[in-house]
């Protein structure tokens, strides 16, 4: 270990008096050490940065998507961003979806998150970013549902479609944020995934009922708050009558729903311009449509109550999921090791740190 220096104290490298700046290197066994158990404190993180990128404070470019013609599934995604406000942090999540590791006994998505220094641009750290990208996933979905069922009669059943980590951490989510069920139901075209989901709920101590259904659309027609969080590529979920009953949906994974089904609906968005793109079910909606109008609004405007979301429709949320998101909760991890003292810093990383040498 070397000389801790937290961001604020990053100077340019080239003034004598200033120290050279350090790189942190952050595991995954760390992350997710900083963050376990902190549910309502990450869930509060995160709506303050909703809030900041809805003010203005964040820039958010366009994810960046790198695609293989010999791996037509697969893709690794660039979402670079910067955090105003008190964090101030600029940086870059770099997260891979190959769906083939599944198959293999990996998980579908690896990621890293680099932080970068707001005064000189150096980055000072890289961390796991998988339990992160997970972390604000799961934070956000518990944020919207609290806030979108205020309206209405809080769920009690809760429908997940798709059971891997996303669902898992969605899960954890809503029970470390006070949400309890009396109906847990569970849908996935995976016998393997189904009934390791069953087991992470029973290890999670659930008190409600599990059922496990054999078709997405006795899934959705039993739940009241459903919860999308596939690998799909394309809408598979094309009758709107599965939705008559006017749920509200968590359509995290963005690509199930038939445009059809949000035209029927109420949308909320995390972002506009990001959610409508890529083909996800928002955009194929505006490609059918030619217009935004069956838009409702963003999750921001939700939270500053400039949008009430009706209780008598569907109610869909549809994130695409911002870095600005990724980096308040790395920024948070890292803080958290440094405060702890617990940093890995790897030595003379930055090299030739002098001008005129």
């Amino acid at each position: 270990m070397s000389n801790l220096l937290s961001p604020a104290d990053r100077r340019d490298p080239s003034h004598p008096a200033a120290g050279a700046p350090t790189f942190a290197v952050i595991s995954g066994a760390e992350v997710q050490q900083a963050l376990t158990g902190r549910e309502k404190q990450l869930v509060e993180l995160i709506d303050a940065t909703y809030r900041l990128h809805g003010a203005g404070e964040s820039v958010n470019p366009p994810s960046y998507f790198l695609r293989f013609p010999d791996r037509p599934t697969s893709r690794i995604i660039a979402l670079p961003a910067s955090l105003g406000g008190q964090t101030r942090v600029d940086g870059l999540k770099w997260i891979s979806s190959f769906p083939a590791n599944v198959d293999s006994g990996l998980p579908r998505a690896s990621a890293v998150l680099i932080l970068n220094d707001h005064d000189t641009g150096y980055p000072f750290a890289c961390l796991e970013s998988s339990v992160i990208s997970a972390t604000r996933t799961a934070a956000s979905a518990a944020l919207a549902a609290d806030r979108l069922s205020r309206t209405r009669t809080r769920p009690t059943r809760v429908g997940f479609f798709g059971t891997g980590l996303i669902a898992r951490y969605i899960h954890t989510y809503l029970a470390g944020t006070g949400w309890t069920f009396d109906e847990i139901g569970v849908y996935d075209v995976s016998a393997d995934s189904t009934e390791g989901f069953r087991g992470y709920l029973h290890q999670a101590g659930t008190t409600g009922r599990v059922s496990v259904h054999g078709s997405p659309e006795a899934l959705i027609r039993s739940s009241d708050l459903v919860v999308f969080a596939t690998v799909a590529g394309e809408p598979h979920v094309t009758d709107p009558a599965w939705f008559d009953h006017n749920p509200l949906v968590l359509h995290v994974s963005l690509r199930d729903l038939a445009p059809e089904i949000l035209l029927g609906s109420a949308n909320v968005v995390d972002d506009v311009e990001h959610c409508l793109k890529a083909n996800t079910s928002p955009h194929l909606a505006e490609q059918l449509t030619r217009g935004r109008d069956f838009l409702d609004g963003t999750l921001d405007d939700v939270l500053t109550g400039r949008l009430t979301p009706p209780a008598d429709r569907t109610v869909i949320f549809s994130p695409f999921g911002l870095g600005v998101l990724d980096l308040a909760v790395g920024k948070f991890v890292y803080d958290e090791v440094a405060r702890a003292g617990q940093l890995h810093l790897i030595d003379d990383f930055f090299h030739d740190l002098h001008r005129y040498g």
